[in-house]
């Protein structure tokens, strides 16, 4: 097996580092204190390509593949500290972006794809509900055909990009009788009558990415915003859940080679007793945890990635990588704030704000217990 990168590939991997390091360097801490939103961040990367990656260039997308996409984001998140800004971008592509181009009608990639690639468009995935819980299929929202239009009744929860969202892809009972094969899928736009996304949440973590609660109360969708068929929603949430689970923490494992970077740096520059803490069997042992931590994450992202590129069913690896790769970044990040001790703890060290934002990981696109679950089921368990 070649591990190798091609010219082009690294090339590209290059371009996103001097890309993030040069543009991606405001004041985080304080967007984070605030819970801000940084749009000129998101703008920029929508320009660079980063929204576009696995999308067509026919769409304004870079075309590239599953594999290089991960490697790109990996780089990104090496020199972009902003967490939450990540988390908008990822949610924006794996549940947005990704249902247009596999189901979209060519009138709905056209009306939509462009701007969801050059970032002048948001968008979103709504499918949590209060009662949902992992159980994500069991909903309440409603879609009743009434003339050339869906009228949607419900609410939605944990929207990621909720508040700030342009376009949701909306998850609704079409026939209840039907449970999961009565599901379909609707591009709910943020003017449509009876949408309501003025709720936003606030968050332990992951504070700059928006997230708050939908409601629609008669909300009208035409009936050319129907993605895909009537039916199709549980078995389109489960392909863009798939790619999301193998992408979505992709930019983390770069996350996490910057912070073994920097305790390597502290272990070696902090003197106790005379000599380096690194020198010290405890710390030097939680720098190689991360060390081996790290390279797991990454060798399992590149399995996913080059998996996703050359067959359909992927939903093991999937599952597998979310689960390495969200279990690593929540360690790595408590052995970082041990080893920089009371410093840690201090938010301008930032050691803090990577750990709060770490634990979501285990939560969002299905817990780690669901993970698990899914692993067993497709090993024979």
């Amino acid at each position: 097996m070649d591990f190798a990168w091609s010219n082009e590939q690294r090339e590209l991997f290059d371009a996103v580092d001097r890309f993030a390091k040069e543009e991606l360097t405001y004041d985080v801490i304080e967007h984070d204190r605030k819970s801000l939103f940084n749009r000129d961040a998101w703008n920029k990367c929508a320009a660079f390509g980063i929204h576009g990656l696995p999308v067509s260039e026919e769409y304004g997308g870079l075309a590239q593949d599953p594999l290089t996409t991960v490697g790109a984001l990996e780089r990104l998140g090496y020199g972009c500290k902003d967490n939450g800004l990540l988390f908008s971008i990822n949610a924006h592509m794996w549940t947005s972006i990704i249902p247009l181009v596999f189901n979209g009608t060519e009138a709905q990639k056209k009306k939509f794809l462009p701007g969801l690639v050059d970032g002048s468009l948001i968008g979103g995935n709504a499918m949590s509900e209060p009662n949902s819980g992992s159980d994500a299929f069991a909903l309440s929202t409603t879609a009743v055909k009434k003339g050339a239009k869906y009228i949607l009744n419900g609410s939605k929860i944990f929207i990621t990009n909720g508040p700030i969202a342009d376009v949701l892809l909306v998850f609704a009972a079409t026939d209840k009788g039907k449970g999961v094969g009565g599901i379909s899928a609707f591009l709910v736009e943020k003017d449509f009558p009876g949408l309501d996304l003025s709720h936003k949440i606030e968050k332990m973590g992951i504070r700059t990415a928006p997230m708050g609660e939908v409601f629609l109360e008669d909300c009208e969708v035409p009936e050319e915003n129907l993605l895909g068929k009537e039916g199709a929603g549980s078995w389109m949430f489960t392909r863009s859940m798939t790619w999301e689970r193998g992408c979505i923490l992709a930019a983390h494992v770069g996350t996490m080679q910057r912070l073994l970077e920097t305790c390597i740096r502290y272990a070696n520059e902090r003197k106790q007793g005379g000599q380096s803490i690194g020198k010290f069997q405890q710390i030097a042992t939680k720098i190689v945890q991360m060390k081996m931590r790290v390279e797991r994450s990454r060798h399992m992202l590149y399995h996913y990635g080059w998996a996703a590129g050359h067959r359909k069913a992927v939903y093991l690896e999937a599952a597998m990588t979310k689960l390495e790769i969200s279990d690593s970044w929540v360690k790595c990040c408590e052995d970082a704030l041990q080893i920089h001790g009371g410093y840690g703890y201090m938010v301008e060290y930032e050691m803090e704000r990577e750990l709060r934002d770490s634990l979501a990981s285990k939560l969002y696109s299905g817990t780690s217990e669901i993970q698990r679950n899914i692993v067993a089921s497709l090993i024979g368990l």
